[in-house]
């Protein structure tokens, strides 16, 4: 059983910058994780996936050069750096950990989910 928690949601104005962390429990080191998000009315988007040995890294088009995804394998923590931050990005923002690294942009690839957590962003 693996246990996401994120937390660094909250209420930003245009432009702003947030940093989103998410801690995991289990052999995190060998997971390969993912931000994902959904907007109110929307489905769910792939957001980034950063590989178990942050050898790779990917991000949906709408993100590349504003947002940066990391990871800490000592302190089982994952990160989403959004800067220059759009009211188009508020949205409940989820990690999700692949056990099998699959390196999928599916959401229906990763094995585990955390709560999520608020982005919104103020015009």
């Amino acid at each position: 059983q693996v246990q996401l928690v994120e937390s660094g949601g909250g209420l930003v104005q245009a432009g702003g910058s947030l940093r989103l962390s998410c801690a995991a429990s289990g052999t995190f080191s060998s997971y390969t994780m993912g931000w994902f998000r959904q907007a109110p009315g929307k489905e769910r988007e792939f957001v980034a996936y950063i590989t178990e040995s942050s050898a790779r890294r990917n991000y949906v088009d709408s993100v590349k050069d504003r947002f940066t995804i990391s990871r800490d394998n000592a302190k089982n923590t994952v990160y989403l750096q959004m800067n220059s931050l759009k009211p188009e990005d508020t949205a409940v923002y989820y990690c999700a950990a692949d056990l099998n690294n699959r390196r999928s942009t599916d959401g229906s690839r990763y094995d585990y989910w955390g709560q999520g957590t608020q982005v919104t962003v103020s015009s």
